[in-house]
């Protein structure tokens, strides 16, 4: 049995993971090429000239980002694993129960 709350959590978790890869990571690839082909990078802006930058700034920001992305991943990942594994739903105490023939209730006593 799965505790369902945690494979939903972590279903979430990688979803945002992947989904703030996919909408903020295009502005992080572009320092790798720079720096691999030209030498030069350069801090871009929609207003503006751009503006040269250092390289190793701008890949250290592009290691933090992929970073905190990664962790979102993996916590997601950890999450479903603690979630299939998990058997709190199957850890319910038969007086606890309830439903068809397990309200806590006697038929007796009904009138």
């Amino acid at each position: 049995m799965s505790d369902i709350r945690f494979v939903i959590i972590g279903v979430l978790i990688i979803f945002s993971g992947f989904l703030i890869l996919g909408i903020l990571g295009g502005n992080f690839q572009i320092s790798n090429i720079e720096a691999s082909e030209f030498e030069n990078c350069y801090e871009y802006s929609a207003n503006a000239e751009p503006v040269l930058v250092d390289c190793s700034t701008k890949r250290f920001n592009q290691n933090i980002f992929f970073g905190s992305v990664l962790v979102l991943i993996i916590g997601g990942i950890l999450s479903l694993i603690k979630g299939v594994r998990g058997d709190w739903d199957s850890r319910v105490k038969p007086q606890d129960m309830v439903g068809p023939s397990r309200d806590n209730r006697s038929d007796e006593n009904n009138p």
